[in-house]
Parts: C-alpha cells; sequence; structure tokens
C-alpha cells in the first residue's frame, strides 16, 4: 500500500511539476519580440535545467554548484571569448561586474551591459525554479501561478506586438491539467484509492482530458465579443486643410502637414512649441518623402510596402555602408500641441528606446514614413529616446559618384509632367552646364537661388493658377517663397537633368537653449523646435552612397555633416612646431656652455691651478645643464600651462589651428598616440576616445572641421570648446 501510495505521489508531482515548467516558458516566449533578449532558446534550456535540479532534490552542496557550472558555461558561450576558467576569463567576468555595480549605484540602469542583464536573468531562473517546486509540490497553490500567467499573457498581448492567441489556449489548457490532476489525487487520496493498473488508470484520467479537450474547443470556436470599452485617449485632430490663399482665399498656419497635393500660398506664422530635442547637434528631424510632381504639388505612389518593425531594431537608412557615421543619440519630448502621429527621427536611426509597449510602428519601407499606432490606431507617441548613426559625407566620394543608378531609382525619382514648360528644362541644362559630376551639379542647383535673386517668405506668396506650373511661377516670375517653393523647384530642376532626387519633409534643428542634459554619459544641447521649424528640403541619389540631403532654401543652412579627406602635410606639421619646437628647449643653457669652454681654455692657457671662480662656473655650467635637462623633460607640462592661459585669452582666427595641432603633438609624445598619415582627423579622433573612454575628440574634431572645412569662424568654435581643449590635454599630460 505504501508503494503504490508513493508510486502516484511520484506520478502526480511529474506532471504537475511539468505543467508548471510549461506554464512558465509562456513567460519566456514574449521576450524575444518585447525585449532585447536573443538566443531565448538557451534561456529555456538553463530553465529546463534548474527545474530538473530542484525538481530531483539533490543535497544543495551539490545542486548549488551544478546551476553555477550551467549558468557559467552559458555566460562563456554567449559572451566571453578567452577560455573558460582561465586567468583571462574570469578577470573578464570581474570587470564587467564591477562596472555594473558602479552604474547600478549610479542608478544608470540602461547602462548595463548585456552580459551582466543576462546573469541577472539567468539567477532569476535559478531562484524560480526553487519557488516554482514550492508552489506546485509542496504547497500545492497551482491556482496562483495560472492566475498570474494569464494576467501576464493579456498585459503583453495588448500591449506589445507580441500575439498572445496560443499562448492563452496553451495556459488554459495547462491551467486545466494542473487543477484537474490536484483535484484528481485528492480524491484518490481521500477514498483511498490506489493505482492498480495502466487501464484503471486511463479510465479514471478520461473525464478529465475530455473535460479539456471540450473546454478548449468550445472556448476556440465561441463567438468573441467586439471590445466594449472607449479609447481613453481618442483620437483627435484638428487643423486647416485650406492650401494658402488658393481655393477659398484662405490662409493656413505653418506647421506640419500631410496634404501636399496644392502647394502655394501664404502662412501664418507659429511659434508653439511642438517638441524638444536633447542631441549634440542640430539635425534634420526627417519624417518622410513624397516622389510624383503633379504640378501643382506632390503625391505618394510610394506609400507601400508598409511593414511592421520592431522599436528595437529599426535601422531605416538612407544612404549606403560607404558612407562614415558616428553613433550618438537623442531624446525627443513632444508637447501636447504635437498632433502628428508620425515618428520624428535623425537620419541613420537604428533603435528606439524608452519607447511605450503599447505602440506599434508601421514603416513605409519606399518613403521613410513611420505611423505610431496604439491598438491599430494613429496616435502619438510622447517621448523616446533614439539611437542614431549621423552621416558624414565625404566631398570627394560624392564627387566620384558617378555611377549608374538602378533602375527602380531611375523609375521612381525621374518621374516628371507631360505639362512642365520647356522652359524648366532649358533652365536646369544651363544651370548645370560647366559642372562635370553629379555633386556640383546638384550643388550648382543649390546655390542658384541665392545667386539670382530670390526671396525667402511666407506672405505674400502668390498661388499657381489654375494652367500654370507650381515650379514654373517661382522660378519665372514670383522668385519669392519658402521652404516648399526651394525644394520642390530644385528636385524637378535635378530631375529634368536626369539626376534622381525626392522631396522630404519634417523639421529643421530648432533654437538651442541655454543648458544641456546628460544622456548616456553625453552631453547633449536642448533644442526647442516650433511648428515655424516644420520644413522641407531635397534628398539626392548618389550610386554606391544613397540619398543625401541638400538644402536650397534661401536662409537656411544644411545641418548634414560633410568633410574632406585631408591628409597631414608637411605645413600642418609646421604649426604647432612653432609653438614648442623640442629643438628650442635644446639650446637652453648654450650661453653658460660657451662661457664655460672660453673659460676653460683660459684657464688652460694661464697654466692657473683650479680657483673659486672656476669652480663656481663649473657648478653654474652643471646647474645649468640640470635645469635644461629638467625643462627638456617637463617641456609639455610647462608649455601647456603657458599655451592653456594664452590660447584663452587670444582672439586670432587661427588660434583654434594652433591650438588642435599641439593637442596632437601632445598626444602623440605622451601617450604614444600618434596620427598616420593615411588617417583622417575623425579615425583619429574614436582612437583618442576609445583610450580615454569619452567622445570630448570627437566634440573638438567636429568643430575643428566645421571652422576649418565649413569657412566658419573659427574664433567662434574655439570659443565653445576651449575647457574641452584643456581638459584634454591635462588627461594627456596625467
Amino acid at each position: 500500500m505504501d508503494i503504490s501510495q508513493g508510486k502516484q505521489s511520484l506520478i502526480y508531482q511529474i506532471v504537475i511539476y511539468i505543467c508548471g515548467f510549461l506554464l512558465f516558458c509562456e513567460w519566456l516566449r514574449p521576450l524575444e519580440m518585447i525585449s532585447e533578449t536573443q538566443n531565448v532558446k538557451v534561456f529555456f534550456i538553463y530553465a529546463g535545467f534548474c527545474f530538473f535540479i530542484s525538481f530531483l532534490q539533490i543535497n544543495w552542496m551539490i545542486s548549488v554548484p551544478l546551476k553555477l557550472l550551467g549558468l557559467m558555461f552559458i555566460i562563456d558561450g554567449l559572451y566571453v571569448a578567452e577560455q573558460i576558467f582561465s586567468g583571462q576569463w574570469f578577470a573578464v567576468v570581474y570587470n564587467q561586474v564591477m562596472y555594473n555595480i558602479q552604474v547600478i549605484q549610479g542608478q544608470q540602469w540602461w547602462e548595463m551591459t548585456p552580459l551582466f542583464r543576462s546573469l541577472l536573468f539567468l539567477i532569476l531562473l535559478w531562484l524560480m525554479s526553487y519557488l516554482l517546486y514550492y508552489w506546485f509540490i509542496i504547497a500545492k497553490r497551482m491556482l496562483f501561478f495560472v492566475t498570474l500567467t494569464f494576467v501576464y499573457v493579456t498585459i503583453v498581448d495588448t500591449f506589445t506586438v507580441y500575439d498572445g492567441q496560443w499562448a492563452i489556449i496553451r495556459t488554459f489548457i495547462l491551467g486545466m491539467i494542473s487543477l484537474g490532476l490536484s483535484h484528481f489525487f485528492k480524491e484518490m487520496d481521500r477514498e483511498k484509492v490506489s493505482l492498480q493498473g495502466v487501464k484503471k488508470a486511463h479510465l479514471w484520467v478520461a473525464p478529465l482530458i475530455g473535460v479539456i479537450i471540450f473546454s478548449t474547443l468550445a472556448g476556440y470556436a465561441a463567438p468573441k465579443l467586439d471590445p466594449q470599452w472607449p479609447d481613453p485617449v481618442p483620437y483627435l485632430t484638428s487643423g486647416d486643410s485650406g492650401a494658402g490663399s488658393g481655393p477659398g482665399g484662405r490662409i493656413q498656419k505653418v506647421g506640419y502637414g500631410e496634404n501636399d497635393s496644392r502647394l502655394g500660398g501664404s502662412f501664418v506664422q507659429d511659434d508653439t512649441v511642438v517638441f524638444q530635442a536633447l542631441a549634440a547637434n542640430k539635425q534634420y528631424w526627417r519624417i518622410e518623402s513624397k516622389d510624383t510632381y503633379t504640378g501643382k504639388g506632390w503625391e505618394d505612389t510610394l506609400d507601400k510596402p508598409v511593414t511592421n518593425v520592431s522599436p528595437d531594431n529599426i535601422e531605416f537608412q538612407t544612404y549606403t555602408d560607404q558612407v562614415e557615421t558616428e553613433e550618438q543619440v537623442a531624446l525627443l519630448n513632444f508637447t501636447d500641441d504635437a498632433e502628428f502621429n508620425k515618428l520624428v527621427y535623425p537620419y541613420g536611426i537604428q533603435a528606439l528606446e524608452r519607447f511605450p509597449d503599447r505602440f506599434n510602428i508601421a514603416l513605409h519601407e519606399n518613403t521613410g514614413e513611420m505611423d505610431t499606432l496604439q491598438e491599430g490606431n494613429p496616435d502619438q507617441v510622447q517621448q523616446y529616446i533614439t539611437q542614431y548613426e549621423a552621416p558624414s559625407f565625404e566631398y570627394k566620394q560624392l564627387r566620384e559618384a558617378d555611377g549608374e543608378d538602378p533602375e527602380e531609382i531611375k523609375e521612381r525619382y525621374l518621374q516628371l509632367p507631360d505639362s512642365l514648360p520647356d522652359r524648366v528644362r532649358e533652365l536646369a541644362s544651363e544651370i548645370v552646364s560647366e559642372e562635370d559630376n553629379r555633386y556640383d551639379r546638384a550643388k550648382a542647383v543649390e546655390s542658384y537661388f541665392s545667386a539670382n535673386g530670390f526671396k525667402y517668405s511666407t506672405t505674400n506668396v502668390p498661388v499657381p493658377k489654375e494652367n500654370q506650373d507650381y515650379v514654373d511661377q517661382f522660378l519665372f516670375e514670383s522668385k519669392i517663397g519658402y521652404c516648399d517653393n526651394f525644394s520642390t523647384s530644385m528636385v524637378v530642376l535635378l530631375r529634368a537633368e536626369g539626376i534622381p532626387a525626392r522631396w522630404v519633409k519634417g523639421f529643421t534643428g530648432g533654437e538651442r537653449q541655454n543648458e544641456t542634459a546628460t544622456i548616456k554619459n553625453q552631453t547633449l544641447n536642448i533644442y526647442e523646435v516650433t511648428s515655424g521649424n516644420a520644413h522641407s528640403w531635397v534628398e539626392v541619389y548618389f550610386p554606391e552612397i544613397g540619398w543625401v540631403p541638400f538644402e536650397p532654401t534661401q536662409g537656411f543652412t544644411n545641418n548634414t555633416d560633410f568633410h574632406m579627406d585631408v591628409e597631414e602635410t608637411d605645413n600642418e606639421e609646421a604649426t604647432p612646431a612653432s609653438a614648442d619646437e623640442p629643438e628650442q628647449d635644446e639650446t637652453l643653457g648654450r650661453p653658460e656652455q660657451m662661457r664655460q669652454q672660453q673659460t676653460e681654455a683660459s684657464a688652460g692657457q694661464s697654466n692657473v691651478n683650479i680657483s673659486q671662480k672656476s669652480i663656481t662656473l663649473w657648478i653654474s655650467l652643471a646647474a645649468a645643464l640640470l635645469l635644461a635637462a629638467i625643462l627638456y623633460i617637463t617641456r609639455f607640462k610647462w608649455m601647456s600651462a603657458i599655451l592653456i592661459r594664452r590660447f584663452k585669452k587670444m582672439d586670432r582666427e587661427d588660434t583654434y589651428d594652433r591650438a588642435f595641432h599641439y593637442l596632437l603633438r601632445v598626444l602623440a609624445h605622451k601617450k604614444g598616440i600618434k596620427r598616420n598619415s593615411n588617417q583622417t582627423l575623425r579615425d583619429y579622433a574614436r582612437q583618442v576616445d576609445a583610450h580615454f573612454q569619452s567622445n570630448d575628440m570627437r566634440k573638438l574634431t567636429n568643430h575643428y572641421e566645421r571652422a576649418l572645412y565649413r569657412n566658419e569662424k573659427g574664433i567662434e568654435h574655439w570659443r565653445k570648446v576651449t575647457e574641452l581643449w584643456e581638459n584634454l590635454i591635462k588627461r594627456a599630460l596625467s
């Protein structure tokens, strides 16, 4: 009798524990879709291993090392390249743990490394194996965990992209089996009934199986009610759809809008703040592009296909891998006045953080438009952090990119209406006639407006007549307008010359505020973006490079970064050398040496014994040599102290250039970080920042290149980065 009861208890425990493990697996399934967790199968395996060890009830002196060993093997396979259990292996793990402890102490939770997050999750699985064994086997409280699993699955299904339809069915079946078997074995114990054969057991279990199957099928096939609760945040829209002072004579308010089929007319300025952007520098905040010019405005004929993308992995790039990029982050915080249910993003967007789980993102692959949807309805996201790879286009690369355009690009982005006047095409040919490459042709069109009397204005802007082309009227008659006039005209002129181009909409950088903020160890500027910053610009296609932004609108500056791949020249080396050439240091003390030599000669000629005077001269000579040696050894420290004070007070245009090259000399001498002749300034800046584990050198280099290659005033950039330069000097000397 005891043996029979023991078998019953063992069977019950095995079945119940397996159901508990499968229910717990429902908690793990959504992780791959709703978080950054990868290799979820590894966590399933480790969870099963821990559940098995817990079920065997092995002594803790054996079970703990076994689970710890499994944990270490998983960490090694996922993250550590060193040989497992070697000194270097333990050093890597130790450094990771200590770093993440500091991150936790600083409450910078988002900075925790993947290794440490996985370690914490594995420990959680370890603990859950003990907890579920207690709940299911010892306390026999299955109902609580089954209910908790239902709640978890429904919440995840409601507020994330995870589809919990089949998870609910699996949870229902497992819950029914667990609760049914629990009640079944309780009745057997109460009635003192034992299992004496498989056939008899089958007869006892058959009703339970029948009830579970019938309930599952009935629940699945039964009609479902539509949602009974109204959306607590209803979708609200407002605005004027009039096109300027066109039909109806209405004047529309400036701001982002979706209907661009009829362009023209005046705007009323609106300085309402729509979002605040925390970014390293001014950006084009892109929303969408449009492809078809009708003669009156723009239509979007490439809005398909639309795919759902995960905020963790958007990776929408308008350029290829040939373009140099820099990893950056930005935070966008929208106000209640923002009424566009689109994702606003910088070029090179990779992923989003702090993005609400209840929202989905629908990407229009051709246009870059990303709809933000809540339960399938357009809605505004209030805040998110975007990770992006900011592009920097190299001038020489652009000028040499005159290859063949792909057929799909030519098909989509060379379209022009048949009604386009011939004089527009003739003007386009005239503008680019002296240029021999695509980049210079695009620049010629871009600069045409500023050189030919075109004016920027949002008032008194005429609307084309019924039989008049929008671009033709602007180019040859009014020559007055705002961004839509300039950008549309540039696209049409480029297409007329066989250069693929498209019309892009979004926002300009906004107005910089007198404060900064720190996100992910990056010091960011704060910009306020208003409705008045709504803007349109141009993207030009370059073979093997992709789409490059251009800014034709009078009075606006292109926020895109361009650079020149400059090799180090002798002239560059000569500039810092004038500040602290080592040869100048070596000459210190030479007058004393010469005087000493003359004294020695005189002493030899007169055959005079060494006197007190000669001893003094020898001591002076030794002191001078010692001083010269000390000055030479410490030359960078005292020269730096002098130059720091001098450069702070100087207002010369070449101050930044001299200071920057002096920093290169200090880094090469004191830290051994020497710039190679074929190394760009940006690559060198990354090398320096990798050494110091910062991004200060990249910021300094960015300002230096802007002053050098954009003909911007160097002294203005120097005033912004004086303290940054001083800190880098001090760190190099430490």
